[in-house]
C-alpha cells in the first residue's frame, strides 16, 4: 500500500492538496515550505520540479519555475532537501514533474532517488499511456513508485476506464480543458463533467485540479471527487506574502 492509499484509508472526502516549485521564492525554501504546509493541515503535497518547457503549467506557475531556475535549481538540490526532512515530515508527498526530466537524469537513477526521499507516487503528465504500458508500469513496479494519470473534459470513458485499472493512488481530474491556474467559479459545464466521471462510479479515487483556488472552489470541487489540488493560487500567495504566510492562504479554505 502507497502512502496515498494509506491517507485514504483515514480520510477520503474534501482533502486539500497543495503543489508547490521546488526552489521558489528562494533556492532554499523546499523544507520550510513543506514543514509549513504540514503544520497547516493539508492532507499532501504536490513537489513541482521547475523544468523550462511545461506542458501543462499556466504562467503563474511556469513564472515560479523560471525564478527557481534562476536560483540555481536543479534535481540533484532537489533530492538533497527531500532527503533531509524524509525522516521528521508525515505528510505524504507526490513528485510531480516532465518525463524528459527523468529521461536526462536517468530513468533507475531518479527512480532511485525518488525512492531514497520516502516517495512513493509520481505525476508526469508528459508520460503516454502506451510508453507507459511497454515500459514504465513495469520500471516503476520494480522500485514501488505509482504513476498518477490525468483525465480531461476530452478524454474518452474507454481511457478513463484504462486509466482507473491502472490507478494505485488517484486520478488527477483536470477540472478544464487547459493550463492551470484560476480561471473564477467552477462553471455549469465543468459541474457536468465532474458528474459524469463521478457517475462512472470508478474504483480509484479522484482528486480535482486545474482552476481551484479558494474555499468556493474547493467547496464545489469536492461535491464531486475526493478532493482538490490548489497549484497558482498558491504560488501567487507564497511570492506575494513569503513562506511565513503560508497559514493565512491555508486556513479559510479548510477552516
Amino acid at each position: 500500500m502507497n502512502s496515498i492509499q494509506e491517507l485514504f484509508q483515514k480520510k477520503d472526502k474534501n482533502l486539500l492538496s497543495i503543489y508547490f516549485t521546488c526552489g521558489y521564492p528562494e533556492l532554499n525554501d523546499t523544507v520550510q515550505v513543506i514543514s509549513e504546509l504540514e503544520k497547516s493541515g493539508v492532507d499532501f503535497i504536490e513537489v513541482g520540479l521547475p523544468y523550462s518547457d511545461p506542458l501543462a503549467d499556466g504562467p503563474t506557475i511556469q513564472d515560479s519555475s523560471q525564478k527557481a531556475l534562476e536560483n540555481g535549481v536543479n534535481l540533484d538540490i532537489i533530492f538533497e532537501q527531500l532527503l533531509a526532512i524524509k525522516d521528521t515530515n508525515k505528510t505524504p508527498l507526490v513528485l510531480m514533474g516532465y518525463l524528459n526530466q527523468m529521461l536526462k537524469y536517468g530513468e533507475d537513477k531518479f527512480c532511485q532517488k525518488v525512492v531514497d526521499c520516502g516517495i512513493d507516487t509520481l505525476i508526469l503528465p508528459d508520460l503516454p499511456m502506451v510508453e507507459f504500458e511497454n515500459h514504465y508500469k513495469d520500471l516503476f513496479e520494480k522500485y514501488g513508485l505509482t504513476n498518477v494519470f490525468l483525465i480531461t473534459p476530452h478524454t474518452s470513458d474507454e481511457r478513463i476506464r484504462k486509466i482507473d485499472s491502472y490507478s494505485k493512488a488517484f486520478i488527477y481530474v483536470v477540472a478544464s480543458a487547459s493550463i492551470t491556474g484560476a480561471k473564477g467559479d467552477i462553471s455549469n459545464n465543468q459541474v457536468t463533467y465532474f458528474e459524469r466521471i463521478k457517475n462512472m462510479n470508478l474504483k480509484s479515487k479522484l482528486i480535482i485540479g486545474f482552476g481551484i483556488s479558494d474555499k468556493q472552489t474547493f467547496n464545489t470541487a469536492c461535491e464531486y471527487a475526493n478532493g482538490t489540488i490548489i497549484g497558482s493560487a498558491f504560488i501567487k500567495s507564497l511570492g506575494k506574502n513569503g513562506v511565513d504566510k503560508i497559514d493565512d492562504f491555508i486556513n479559510p479554505i479548510i477552516s
